[in-house]
């Protein structure tokens, strides 16, 4: 009997969005020059994070009259890890992808990570010539500095709202709150590769930042110590050998 052929690798973009409404639009606009020069099937899955605005409304109107387009909705706010996560559960391509809906990188970009797929399980952004206030470079500058020397994982900017990763190890991710800032090392942490590629990035097209100076240093300077305590406890294994007999069912096989 022929085998059947391999199914062909297919991408799922979350987006995660918290009351975006100036932003949406444009950056469907963006998308969709991306959507059609990607080289493997791919959809984008919005996931609304509690949006008090127009957001939600405007996520439905574009789902609802663009191929191509998908959406969940969560309960209320709960943070950037958990939108996520909730995208990775629920998704079922080969690859996830991740960006941002505030138009400071570019889901074109997304085509110079394919030609390191599937050597690579993970491709992250590096934002070349960030367009960021001073405060915010430095505070990600400090933030990323402190979690290289903390956990030594290389990764030069792991912030970079713009990742595609092997789904079977994403989905192996362990959740916890902050995750999104640690998810290059998670993918190591497998045994997984990462390969890093500088991308552009722009001024924020409309609204504003969710971070502040606090929350940009305390969270991953906190975090990073609990990743280091999940790190030294993490469990990781592959089978070497392995072999399943029929079960004896009243005596007889």
């Amino acid at each position: 009997m022929d085998k059947m052929a391999p199914t062909a690798p297919s991408l799922t973009v979350i987006v995660p969005v918290y009351n975006e409404e100036g932003c949406l639009a444009r950056f469907c606009d963006a998308m969709d020059a991306f959507l059609q020069q990607s080289p493997m099937p791919t959809q984008v899955l919005f996931v609304n994070d509690g949006s008090t605005d127009s957001s939600l409304a405007q996520i439905r109107a574009i789902c609802y009259s663009k191929p191509g387009y998908s959406f969940l909705s969560l309960d209320r706010n709960r943070g950037l890890s958990t939108a996520i996560k909730a995208g990775i559960d629920h998704i079922q391509s080969t690859y996830i992808g991740y960006i941002d809906s505030d138009l400071q990188t570019s889901p074109l970009d997304f085509l110079l990570f394919f030609g390191f797929l599937p050597e690579y399980q993970m491709v992250n952004g590096i934002r070349a010539r960030r367009k960021d206030t001073f405060v915010k470079r430095l505070s990600s500058k400090i933030a990323n500095g402190f979690r290289r020397y903390m956990i030594n994982d290389g990764i030069q900017d792991t912030g970079c709202p713009l990742k595609i990763v092997d789904a079977a190890y994403a989905k192996r991710v362990p959740f916890f709150d902050g995750m999104h800032r640690f998810l290059p090392a998670l993918i190591q942490l497998q045994g997984g590769k990462v390969k890093q590629l500088p991308v552009q990035h722009f001024e924020r097209f409309a609204g504003y930042s969710k971070y502040h100076l606090f929350n940009r240093l305390w969270g991953p300077l906190n975090d990073t110590f609990a990743f280091r305590w999940m790190r030294k406890r993490y469990i990781n294994y592959q089978i070497a050998e392995q072999f399943e007999n029929q079960p004896v069912t009243n005596g007889r096989i």
